[in-house]
């Protein structure tokens, strides 16, 4: 199979990917490396792409992988070249004469996971990575493909079948005195079992999309009218007052506009901290700034950008809109949304474009995984529930096997241990093509 690995368009470097057993040979076709190519070694080779109808050789590196020792598992190749669409089509349209398939998406990633290199959480986190919208849903992601799911529960896994295999052993000897697992063990194993369960809810549910509202947050200089601005758009709650640094805490808000809430926060004046009170609202007001969907950068009317400001933007991760505030005493700056708290010009189209902003959001790009996660973290944790119980009460010991086997089953779909070609379809046709 062969796709473009990195974002369609201009860009310094293109990634042609490939993966299967005739990798190798087909790369070759075109690929003039300036050393021999050792098909045994997993390395890097300089050289250049040979295409027709292209008079001059094209600059380009080749990184091979063999099998098994690739993401996939197969063989895989890359081709590194100019960033040049055309000529990158023209490169995938002859490696598909050469006799590659075109990738579907997320058929990378699926390999991955059919050769055991990803489980199932693990390949839901790399669509995610790369949808990320914030720095929040990038190390959610992150932590995912790290294993931040699956990893607690691999001692689970282990420690259930271990379980199983005593009770299903004392069935087998049923018409002797042995005893392969006490009573009390049982339900210690059983009841670590659920707190560990317990625990990765928790941290599912804080992980989960809807849990918070689309944030924004006011910045700027002291006394530039934020707090006005805030009181205005959700009612008088903040301090006002013409001596800067007035606000020195956080405030926080809910909006309900056009349907969707928008949480809204309003942050200290930026200003050096002359003692440990003002010292903090400043770290407390670049916290909420760095976790927040959407900056409003709040400035006089009449008074454009410093340096300051702009070199303190540059380095801010959210996007920002810039407000022109008390607009009933100045003229707005070029390109900022006009507003004034006192007469109320420009906050419907301030209240219209964070609903907007809101609703483009979407849900983030661990929703799905998260909802699969959390189904079987409940279901498994039911079965563990009944377990215990029946170990307690001393039911038949075949009705404590069936539970033990549920929750193994439940373990086993959420990890991509069992699977059905429907599942498959449904998580990885979210995939962009070339992962």
């Amino acid at each position: 199979i062969v796709a473009l690995a990195n974002a369609a368009g201009v860009g310094a470097r293109a990634i042609v990917r490939l993966s299967g057993q005739s990798s190798l040979r087909i790369a070759q076709a075109l690929f003039v490396p300036t050393e021999p190519i050792t098909p045994t070694q997993r390395r890097l080779y300089q050289g250049s792409i040979r295409l027709p109808r292209l008079n001059s050789p094209l600059p380009a590196d080749l990184i091979h992988w063999p099998a098994p020792h690739s993401y996939t598992g197969q063989e895989m190749v890359e081709l590194h070249a100019v960033s040049a669409p055309p000529l990158i089509d023209l490169l995938i349209a002859e490696l598909l004469n050469q006799g590659a398939r075109a990738a579907k998406p997320g058929e990378f990633t699926l390999r991955a996971f059919l050769a055991g290199k990803r489980d199932l959480p693990r390949a839901e986190a790399v669509q995610a990575v790369v949808s990320a919208g914030s720095r929040d849903e990038l190390t959610q992601a992150l932590t995912q493909l790290a294993g931040g799911v699956t990893s607690p529960l691999e001692g689970l896994r282990e420690d259930l079948l271990n379980l199983l295999a005593d009770v299903e052993a004392g069935l087998d000897f049923a018409d002797e005195d042995i005893q392969f697992a006490e009573q009390r063990d049982m339900l210690l194993r059983l009841a670590a079992g659920m707190a560990r369960l317990t625990t990765l809810k928790r941290q599912l549910e804080q992980r989960a999309a809807g849990d918070r509202p689309f944030r924004v947050a006011l910045i700027g200089e002291p006394n530039a009218g934020k707090s006005s601005l805030f009181n205005a758009l959700g009612g008088a709650k903040a301090l006002v007052g013409p001596t800067p640094g007035t606000t020195r805490d956080y405030l926080l808000t809910r909006l309900e506009l056009d349907g969707t809430i928008v949480e809204l926060a309003d942050t200290a004046g930026w200003q050096p901290g002359n003692d440990d009170i003002e010292r903090k609202a400043q770290e407390l007001g670049e916290d909420v700034a760095r976790h927040a969907d959407l900056l409003l950068l709040c400035v006089e009317a009449g008074r454009e950008l410093t340096d300051a400001e702009r070199a303190r933007l540059r380095l801010s991760e959210p996007p920002f809109v810039g407000l022109a505030t008390k607009c009933d005493l100045g003229q707005p700056a070029k390109g900022f949304v006009s507003t004034s708290a006192v007469t109320g010009v420009g906050l419907e189209d301030l209240r219209a474009l964070l609903a907007d902003r809101a609703k483009f959001r979407g849900a983030p790009a661990l929703a799905p995984s998260l909802s699969r996660c959390r189904h079987h973290v409940d279901s498994c944790l039911e079965h563990l529930r009944r377990a215990h119980a029946v170990a307690l009460y001393q039911d038949p010991p075949e009705i404590l096997a069936l539970e033990l086997r549920g929750a193994l089953d439940q373990l086993g779909e959420m990890v991509g241990a069992i699977y059905t070609d429907d599942l498959l379809d449904r998580v990885f046709s979210r995939f962009c093509i070339g992962k």
